[in-house]
């Protein structure tokens, strides 16, 4: 009995040490994604970033799949620790709705570390559409409909889902064509077999600046620094149109709170970080800045972008496919 109390105190005892002691070891960061996606790209500066600030090493574990379940499953069956963490995008608002049969709910059942990065998008069409303008443009596809080929990056993707806001909000129904990946339907539209594509500035920044697609704006409240003539679809007849491909950085549900206090601290350095900074810049990311990197900020970001996306996810089911 003895031993036993003695073991149980010494557990006690260490508890708190463990986590003022974190990291001991090197951290894990799954990414639900392909690796050289874009998602995959913010996750390993950031954990350079990270790293630099913890005094270990931050590996990233690549585990795609459709949605970006299976990454999703593998942070749930972590251990609490903090060793193991998950970086999503958007898609983690999403994948409830478009998805049902999951069996976890995206908002209760992780632990939330912060905001990371926002990608903005902008809508672009092939160069021989007739539509020289967003005006020109809204008028063309409510005349055309169905014939009108809208491709995006793949379901769920943040790409899809501006399609599908797009529709909404014009209240037409367009051909869409889900590619595998930005790259293919990028090169698609330049080849004029597709009609237009809405995807991050990361897909779509070099093809508007050498003038090989045509830009009709973005989807971002202001005008980008990188393209300050491309207005934004809101200023042109849209209003609150956003969509910007969110990164949050999450934990096991249970990690403790100075754990969870440890890594936080360490994404509001990288928020800082100018080799981090500069290197987002160039992918046309946007970090959010050390005063969103909480945990309270990214649980209120995907309880709201969760009540965005889920009722016109539902109530557009014959666009989403």
């Amino acid at each position: 009995m003895r031993t036993f109390m003695f073991a149980a105190a010494l557990a006690v005892a260490a508890g708190p040490v463990s986590a003022q002691d974190f990291p001991a070891r090197p951290v894990t960061v799954i990414v639900p994604f392909s690796a050289g996606g874009p998602t995959d790209v913010v996750a390993r500066h950031l954990a350079l970033a990270m790293g630099a600030n913890l005094g270990q090493t931050v590996v990233v574990d690549n585990r795609p799949s459709s949605g970006g379940i299976v990454g999703a499953e593998a942070l749930l069956r972590a251990a609490p620790d903090g060793y193991t963490l998950m970086i999503h995008n958007i898609g983690m608002s999403t994948v409830k709705a478009l998805s049902p049969e999951i069996k976890f709910d995206p908002v209760r059942d992780f632990g939330y570390v912060g905001e990371v990065v926002d990608v903005p998008m902008t809508l672009v069409g092939k160069k021989d559409l007739p539509a020289r303008s967003f005006q020109e443009l809204s008028a063309y596809l409510k005349s055309q409909g169905s014939r009108i080929n809208l491709s995006n990056a793949g379901i769920g993707t943040a790409s899809h889902l501006c399609g599908l806001m797009l529709m909404t909000r014009l209240k037409v129904a367009l051909t869409t064509v889900p590619y595998k990946g930005a790259a293919p339907a990028m090169t698609d539209l330049q080849g004029g077999q597709v009609d237009l594509l809405c995807d991050q500035i990361t897909t779509t920044q070099q093809p508007i600046l050498t003038n090989r697609v045509q830009a009709y704006g973005s989807t971002t409240a202001v005008r980008l620094p990188s393209l300050p003539e491309l207005p934004t679809l809101s200023e042109q007849g849209l209003p609150g149109f956003e969509v910007t491909v969110w990164h949050g950085l999450y934990a096991p549900r249970a990690t403790p709170p100075a754990v969870i206090g440890r890594l936080q601290r360490a994404l509001q350095a990288a928020q800082s970080d100018p080799a981090f900074v500069d290197s987002m810049k160039k992918l046309g990311a946007m970090p959010v800045g050390p005063e969103r990197a909480t945990p309270a900020a990214l649980e209120r970001k995907l309880r709201s972008q969760v009540a965005t996306w889920t009722p016109l996810i539902q109530q557009s089911q014959g666009l989403v496919q």
